[in-house]
């Protein structure tokens, strides 16, 4: 049995990616060097949302990347066959800023992941982290420098972020799973 709680709906995620894009820039000082790197699979579309929505206001749109991450993952040992998806860099991140795009933040282990991947195309200056949702329960020490919203969670909830790019609608709903 599920319960379902809308959280962020449509229009909480657009003004949220708003806030971001806006907070980036400003803590940036602008996009010069800038890159931006989506996690598969939401943290593409929302990190070409993030890209859309400085160049609206800047008139320069931040390249945007796309990073697997399914060959770092720590629990491969485990027996877990990771899906693979293409890592796309659109450039070199040698001295860039990188801005690192994902849906949630949850036990940071998918963070360092990414971190690691990144490494290999090249040493940026800085690796920055935004994600949409942050529903605590850390098990490394990494902390998100944008949040959309904090969501505080339960052992029992799941953060499920729906993004029309994949899934045809944007929301985010905090599920809650009861043992039968």
């Amino acid at each position: 049995m599920t319960t379902d709680r809308v959280v962020l709906t449509t229009e909480d995620m657009r003004r949220s990616l708003v806030r971001i894009s806006h907070e980036i820039v400003e803590r940036n000082s602008g996009v010069d060097g800038l890159v931006l790197v989506g996690m598969h699979t939401r943290g593409v579309p929302l990190a070409e949302r993030i890209s859309h929505i400085i160049g609206e206001f800047e008139r320069t749109y931040p390249p945007v990347g796309s990073l697997d991450i399914g060959l770092y993952r720590d629990d491969i040992a485990s027996g877990a066959r990771p899906v693979v998806r293409p890592t796309d860099i659109p450039v070199g991140i040698d001295g860039k800023r990188i801005v690192l795009v994902d849906d949630v933040l949850y036990t940071g282990r998918s963070i360092r992941a990414a971190m690691d991947a990144l490494m290999d195309f090249g040493r940026p200056s800085e690796i920055r982290l935004a994600v949409l949702v942050d529903r605590g329960h850390r098990e490394l020490p990494i902390r998100p420098d944008y949040v959309g919203k904090n969501i505080p969670t339960r052992a029992d909830e799941e953060v499920d972020v729906r993004v029309e790019e994949t899934d045809g609608f944007d929301r985010v709903d905090l599920v809650t799973r009861r043992a039968k």
